[in-house]
């Protein structure tokens, strides 16, 4: 029997909105249950957008709702949001959205749901234009987003926070990397074109390639050849601030799922060591590298604790890809809006300054550290590295320029959708000889 994409969509919703799961472990878990691409196109396109937009029709529930039912019936409770997205967000033929979505609750096992989730849907699209209004009038609702995160990027981005926030809410391009070591950049476009995919090359990134839509990128020419990697262009600026060069020995910390790693071994001939705290996740470094025909020496470990790992041979490059909030990556990540809170950041941020106080001393006189976070919050960015900077007499900020962003109090900040990029911010620092 065929697997109904909308009622699986609403169990894996359910387990990205009130169990916590990422919605990459949900829709791995989930596809495999559906043969056709198209199927699973659409699956993938019901959960980013569910969980993208969930603070907005999760709260209009609570209006069409006389009791929630978010505890008893989570499924149910994530279909009729899902119902309210293919209505809003993905603009379904109403007919098609409310008759598939009631089809779904039947697929679910629950039945005697079905004619409350039709009349649901129904109320909405009579009163929809009330409801929206109701929306609109808190940022959490407005722009899905909570409302410790909306309050935060207004406070740190008082002139940006709008189209900040307007960015997350948009489905970004899909962005490739093309493995020159492989292939050239140019090539790798033809063999997309010749596939009818439509790809260009990025304006100012040298091995960027730009799809306009998110696909099944195992089914791209060149994929299981090694040729390319999906990289956000945000995520491929590290690899040009390093400068890395033949023989240098250089250490990634923090480096899962290994797409920086992998980058800096296309541009140069290098001993690099991938580190990384958690096991499971340095096993897609290696499967990464394989797949890219690249080496590299992974070592599980905590980048704060070197003692645990260091030989005690300098690094000439150091790159922390440090954990953080990844507020910058909303768009391309929606699932974080949901799990995040404002009490991570504090300990985010005190873990920050320990992996660079501890990476420091490793690195080589005249060496370069790059720090880079997926974050637009400045308490993660240069709140950990200008007091850094201030206690170390040795280090020096290595001013730089970006075609997209703008400068930070120290380093750079790319803002989501800035160039069409994901939020980023680097700190490039040198160690005086």
């Amino acid at each position: 029997m065929k697997a109904d994409t909308r009622a699986l969509a609403a169990k894996a919703l359910a387990d990205i909105a009130l169990r916590g799961a990422s919605l990459r472990e949900a829709m791995e878990r989930h596809a495999s249950k559906l043969g056709d691409p198209r199927d699973r196109a659409l699956l993938m396109a019901l959960l980013s957008d569910g969980a993208r937009w969930w603070p907005r029709f999760d709260a209009a529930l609570d209006r069409l709702l006389e009791r929630p039912l978010r505890r008893k019936e989570p499924a149910v409770h994530a279909l009729l949001v899902l119902g309210l997205v293919q209505l809003e967000v993905l603009e379904l033929a109403d007919y098609a959205a409310v008759a598939a979505t009631v089809e779904a609750t039947r697929a679910l096992q629950r039945p005697q749901l079905a004619g409350l989730v039709n009349a649901v849907l129904r109320r909405w699209q009579r009163e929809r234009v009330t409801h929206l209004a109701v929306l609109d009038t808190q940022p959490e609702t407005r722009h899905a987003h909570p409302r410790w995160l909306a309050e935060a990027i207004t406070r740190d981005w008082p002139a940006q926070a709008e189209a900040v926030l307007a960015a997350n809410n948009r489905e970004p391009p899909l962005m490739l990397r093309a493995n020159r070591r492989r292939t050239t950049r140019e090539a790798l476009i033809e063999r997309l074109h010749a596939d009818g995919q439509t790809a260009e090359a990025h304006a100012w990134l040298a091995d960027a390639i730009v799809l306009p839509h998110s696909t099944d990128v195992t089914r791209l020419p060149g994929f299981a050849e090694g040729l390319f990697a999906v990289q956000d262009g945000a995520a491929q600026v590290a690899a040009d601030l390093a400068e890395v060069h033949d023989g240098q020995r250089v250490l990634d910390a923090c480096a899962a799922p290994g797409g920086k790693a992998c980058h800096l071994l296309e541009r140069a001939d290098l001993a690099l060591t991938a580190l990384e705290f958690d096991a499971p996740r340095a096993e897609r470094i290696r499967q990464n590298l394989m797949r890219l025909r690249l080496d590299a020496k992974i070592v599980v470990g905590d980048a704060g604790a070197p003692e645990g790992w260091w030989k005690g041979q300098p690094f000439e490059r150091i790159l922390i890809d440090a954990p953080c909030s990844a507020s910058g990556v909303l768009r391309r990540r929606p699932d974080v809006r949901l799990h995040r809170r404002a009490d991570d950041i504090p300990a985010l941020v005190a873990q920050q300054r320990r992996i660079l106080a501890a990476l420091w001393p490793l690195l080589a006189p005249g060496g370069r550290l790059l720090y880079v976070t997926c974050s637009l919050l400045r308490a993660e960015n240069e709140g950990v590295v200008a007091p850094f900077l201030a206690t170390h007499a040795e280090a020096q900020a290595v001013p730089f320029t970006l075609p997209a962003g703008q400068p930070a109090a120290v380093g750079w900040q790319i803002l989501p959708g800035e160039g069409d990029l994901d939020g980023m911010y680097y700190a490039l620092l040198q160690k005086r000889g």
